[in-house]
This record gives structure tokens, sequence and C-alpha cells, in this order.
């Protein structure tokens, strides 16, 4: 593999870091924000230190051959470290086991890093081995053991890692079950890295030559695995978001034929709030409910009960449910409300009539039903009729 190899999905994990870190300065203390945000720089840097053009610029900066092997595995460590903490956190519970589970990884992968540096210090590697580290050295003592110590570190968290999200994906659904599956593909990656690595290094242990496995198979698998399995973490939150978006949105929308038909309840004279395009949607959606209740507030001594019963019963004839029922019994009262409203301009009713209210207890979504049918419900429009020749 060439260095933009690694260079790329280093880049785009950069890309999807930056667009965390709005989040996570707002937000530090959140667990699951700061272990996606470790995970993303992890992986960004076990990509960027694992090319070969960085491993060669480290090993001169530093001036020590190989110093780049024991940094790229102890970053490698701390990724898979992370990964798991991430699970953890991402799963939930008691935040007290959590915390627990969590810190047990780290603690463990933590002395895994330390037992790294030092069989490092211990051993001798002075010919320098951009490529081919793991079985060039397979067979020097205590590097041998860091080989070992870290391949098997690797190959516990990725068998630990694709038994929790396959259980877990069988468990849920939506977003969440995809980016599972997608920790999964990416893990089984990871293991074939694994074993490649292990079947290069025991067949040197066992006198035989295989290097080409971990020399030029190893390589692309562990950079798959990486990028899919940060593919899986960062999906779910993200389309999750989107998704979250995209509802209120078409909530927003949605209530649009309802506040447009009580707009004509405002008084006259009081200005109309204005809200900047950049607005968030969600201050956009309570604006719009706010002004809705207004308006009814202003309709209240129009509504008649009346018409909300016989259009109740209209709708139950014609077949609709309970709640569609209700829906479309207040949008009638609503709809025959703004006709009589418009048909006293001076607001004579107001002043001899006692108002009345509006219950929604279901909140925006009554108001959407309600929506709903003020533009698509034949008894409304029916109501409308009725009621149009005596303005």
């Amino acid at each position: 593999m060439k260095g933009q190899d690694y260079y790329i999905p280093a880049a785009a994990m950069a890309i999807a870091l930056a667009f965390k870190l709005p989040a996570l300065r707002h937000n530090w203390r959140d667990p699951l924000l700061r272990s996606v945000c470790a995970l993303l720089i992890l992986a960004g840097s076990v990509f960027t230190f694992a090319a070969p053009p960085t491993i060669e610029a480290v090993n001169r900066w530093t001036g020590v051959s190989n110093f780049s092997a024991p940094l790229v595995y102890c970053l490698i460590t701390a990724f898979s470290a992370a990964c798991l903490v991430l699970i953890v956190n991402w799963r939930g519970g008691p935040p007290e086991l959590t915390q627990r589970i969590s810190r047990r990884w780290i603690l463990g992968y933590g002395a895994v890093i330390v037992g790294l540096i030092v069989l490092f210090l211990l051993g001798e590697a002075p010919v320098e081995r951009l490529r081919d580290f793991d079985t060039y050295y397979a067979g020097t003592p205590y590097m041998r053991e860091l080989i070992a110590l870290y391949l098997l570190a690797h190959n516990v968290a990725a068998v630990v890692m694709v038994a929790m999200c396959w259980r877990w994906s069988l468990q849920v659904r939506g977003w969440l079950r995809t980016g599972l599956m997608i920790i999964v593909l990416g893990y089984v990656f990871n293991l074939s890295y694994d074993a490649t690595k292990m079947t290069a290094v025991i067949a040197r242990w066992t006198g035989h030559d295989l290097d080409w496995l971990s020399t030029f198979a190893a390589p692309p698998l562990a950079s798959a695995g990486a990028l899919i399995s940060a593919i899986g973490f960062v999906v779910p939150l993200v389309c999750q978001r989107l998704s979250d978006s995209w509802q209120t949105w078409t909530t927003y929308r949605r209530l649009g034929a309802l506040w447009h038909e009580v707009q004509i309840a405002a008084p006259s004279g009081v200005p109309a709030i204005r809200m900047a395009w950049w607005s968030p949607v969600e201050l956009r959606v309570i604006q719009r409910e706010s002004d809705i209740h207004d308006g009814f507030l202003h309709l209240g001594p129009y509504f008649d009960k009346h018409h909300r019963d016989d259009a109740y019963d209209r709708a139950l004839t014609g077949g609709a449910d309970e709640e569609t029922a209700r829906a479309v019994a207040d949008a009638a009262m609503v709809a025959a409300a703004v006709q009589a409203r418009s048909a006293d301009p001076e607001g004579k009713v107001i002043g001899a009539s006692e108002e009345s209210t509006l219950d929604t207890p279901g909140g925006p979504r009554d108001l959407v039903r309600i929506s709903h049918a003020l533009r698509h419900s034949p008894v409304v429009e029916a109501v409308r009729r009725q009621v149009a020749p005596s303005r």
C-alpha cells in the first residue's frame, strides 16, 4: 500500500472529527461524545503513523531505528481500547457499571501499551524495516514477545467487539442496527488481519516463509477494517441526527395549514415575528406552535362545540378511527370559528361571548393531525361550505 492509501482515510477521520468538535466543546461531560472523538483521533493517528512515509520520517526524527513499530502498535492497541469503551458507553446502562467496565478496558489495554514499550526497550532492532518488521524480527528475543502481545490484544478486542455488536444488533432496529452490522463487518476484516499476521509470524517460528501474508495481504485488511469500523460508529449518530432534523422539518411543514388558517384570528396591528433563515428548525416549530395556540385563544369566543360534535359524528360514520375523528372534529370547529371571525371584523362577539379553548393534550402530534384534517378532510370542507353563507 502506498502513502495515500493511508492518508486518505486519515483525512476522512479528521473531517468527521471536525464535525464532532463543536458538540464536544458544548457538551464535554458526555462520555459517549468523548468516546466517539477519541476513536476518531486514534483511528486517524493509526492511519497516519502506519503509512510507510510517516514510519520512515518518525524513525529519522527520533534517531531510533524502528521507533515507529512500537508507536504504531501502541496506537492500534489504544484504538482497540477506544472501540471497546465506545461500545460500552453507547449501549448504556447504570452509570456506575458503565464507568467500571470502561475503566477496566482502559487499564487493561494501558497495561498492554506499557508492556509493548518495555519489551521494545529490552530488545534490539537495529535494522530498519518499514514494511516487514513483524516477520523480520519474529524470532528476535523481546521483539518476538512484543509482536505476539500486540497481535493478541488486537485479536481479543476484535473477538469481543464482534460478539458484543452482533448480540446487540439482534435486540435493536433502525440506524443503530445498521451501524452495529457495519462494525461487525469491519471487525471481520480486523480478524482477517490478525489471522494473516499470526500465520506469517508462526510460519517464521516454524522455519517457513509466508512473509507476503504480513507484508502485502494484512495492511489492506487492517485499513479496510479500521475505516469500516469507524464508519459504523459514526453512521448511526449522524444519520439519527439527520433523521430527527428531517422529522422536525416535516412537523414544521405539516403545521403550515393550521398556522395559515388561524392567522386571520390575530388582532390587527400585532407584528408578526419573523425568524432568520438560519434559525434552528426546532425553534421554528416552537414558534409556529406558539402562533397556533395564540390563534386558538383569539378564536375562543367563536368556537362552537356544535360544529365539533357534528363533525365528530360524521367522521366516525365515515369510517374514521377515534383519533382521526377527534382531529377532524377539532379542525372543523377551527374552520367554522375562522369563518365566524371573518364575518365579525369589529370583534363584537369577543366582548359578548364566553371564551372556550381547544385542548390538545397530545401536543404537536395533535396539532399536526388537526392541520392535516384542515387540508384533506371532506367533513371539514363541508363545514366550511355550510358556514360560509352566514358571513
